[in-house]
Formats: structure tokens, C-alpha cells, sequence
């Protein structure tokens, strides 16, 4: 398992969907993968510290979580068939007994920027999906692709952010 981390959100300029780009912590790799506009949303959210008044569904499970008596001791990305991603969240409780929870990378990503849990990517997954940073013959395309994530303003979602009705409840 490779240990990455969220380097930001994207919009597929094709299709309009959301895309989380997780990278490496040498930013040698990036994985980009395509999320639902909620799930973009709760990431947003939470990476730019937006409050709401009532409690988001990420939030909620984390509530849930922490009031159970667990934490969240990591996630991985463990497996990718047909442009299908899986992942598990791995829950604790204070005796470091673990259980894991199937769930859509897009919200165990969610769960894990909530909790500061580290996001473990398998080495098949990013074999299949990720990008080269840092390939002469993909240098020119990794540095634009790049410089785009790097040039992402929090106001650029604020349409996404707008079109997520519950964001007002």
C-alpha cells in the first residue's frame, strides 16, 4: 500500500463530473479519480472549512463513528475493476481491535479528511490508474495537468457547491 494524499478536486472539462486527484507523497504519482457532485461537495466542504448548520452525511458517520466508541485508523483503495473503484474504511476502538467497512472511494476519502486518517492506496490500483508526474515522455502533459490542479480556486466550485441543495439544511 502506497500512502497518498488529496491534492484537490478537478472538473472533467468533457462531462462536467467532479474528479479527486489523490497524489503520492514524493508527487510522483497521481490517481485521479471520477466522484459524484455530492461527495465533491463534502470534500469541499471540508478542505475549505465551510460550515453548515446541520450536520452533512460525512459528518453524520463520523459522529456516528466517534459516538460508538471508534475512530478511523486508515482507508485504502484497495482494488479497481471496469473504471470501478473499491476501497475500505478500517475502524478501531480503544482497544485496537479493527473492523473494515466496504465503501465508494469518494466517501471513505470524505470520512478520512474528516478524521486526518491516512489514505493508503494498493499498488495494483495505481499501476492501473494513476499518471506519471515525473516521465520524460508525459513531462510536458504531467506539468500542465499539474499547474491546472495547482491553479484551482475554491471559487471555481462555488457553482457545484450552489447546485448541492442540502448545503442550506
Amino acid at each position: 500500500m502506497i500512502e497518498m494524499k488529496v491534492m484537490g478536486i478537478a472538473i472533467d472539462t468533457a462531462t462536467g463530473s467532479p474528479i479527486i486527484v489523490l497524489n503520492d507523497k514524493d508527487n510522483r504519482k497521481a490517481l485521479p479519480i471520477w466522484i459524484g457532485s455530492a461527495e465533491a461537495s463534502a470534500i469541499i466542504r471540508k478542505m475549505e472549512n465551510i460550515k453548515v448548520l446541520r450536520p452533512m452525511t460525512h459528518d453524520l458517520i463520523m459522529e456516528i463513528i466517534e459516538k460508538t466508541g471508534y475512530s478511523v485508523n486508515r482507508i485504502e483503495i484497495n482494488d479497481v475493476e471496469k473504471d470501478t473503484y473499491y476501497s475500505t474504511i478500517y475502524l478501531a476502538d480503544e482497544n485496537g481491535n479493527e473492523i473494515e467497512i466496504d465503501s465508494r472511494p469518494s466517501d471513505a476519502i470524505a470520512v478520512a479528511i474528516r478524521a486526518e486518517a491516512p489514505i493508503y492506496v494498493s499498488a495494483k490500483v495505481l499501476a492501473d490508474g494513476s499518471v506519471s508526474c515525473d516521465a520524460e515522455k508525459d513531462a510536458a502533459e504531467a506539468e500542465e495537468f499539474k499547474n491546472f490542479i495547482q491553479s484551482i480556486k475554491p471559487s471555481d466550485f462555488e457553482k457545484l457547491l450552489k447546485d448541492d441543495k442540502r448545503i442550506d439544511q
